[in-house]
């Protein structure tokens, strides 16, 4: 197996440590407490876990494509024909028990860097997408596996405002 140069790995690396980092934050938390949203409305933390899990399952398509097929091109535009808000209802966020989405992300994540790191380089492989507004672009791996990221980091500390904040809430009441 080739070795992974050091940014390649860090990045990979990165991207791997998400879904645990997601865990920890939510370690312990009640069922109840799955269904909590910021005060002003939103997502639910349940919804938020089911939004990075079936995003993360997307995103995986394209890089799985860019490793073996870089001269085809990625569509998202059945996705992008309605907002994400409507897939959550579509797919039933709201509803379902997490631990399958979780073990999904985890086993998804270790699955994609393994790919990664047997494709030494690989990082830098494009594929063309094509884009909301009808136009194609040349997208990396690189890009996607930061986007996605940042995307589960992101969400996680939505869902650590929203512990905050209701916290917050508990300790003045």
């Amino acid at each position: 197996m080739a070795t992974q140069t050091d940014p390649e790995n860090d990045i990979i690396g990165r991207y791997v440590d998400c879904a645990s980092r997601l865990q920890m934050v939510i370690q312990g938390l009640a069922e109840s407490e799955l269904d909590l949203a910021e005060t002003g409305g939103g997502w639910t933390i349940r919804e938020y876990i089911h939004h990075m899990t079936d995003g993360d399952d997307i995103w995986k398509s394209f890089i799985k494509r860019a490793l073996g097929s870089p001269q085809g091109a990625f569509m998202l535009d059945w996705y992008w024909q309605i907002p994400q808000v409507e897939w959550g209802k579509a797919w039933r966020y709201a509803e379902r028990e997490i631990e399958p989405s979780l073990a999904l992300l985890a086993a998804s994540r270790a699955h994609v860097a393994q790919l990664l790191r047997a494709n030494c380089g690989s990082l830098d492989n494009q594929m063309a997408m094509g884009m909301p507004d009808g136009n194609e672009q040349q997208v990396s791996i690189r890009e996607i596996v930061e986007m996605q990221t940042r995307h589960i980091e992101g969400h996680t500390a939505d869902i650590q405002r929203i512990l905050a904040a209701h916290q917050t809430q508990k300790s003045a009441g």
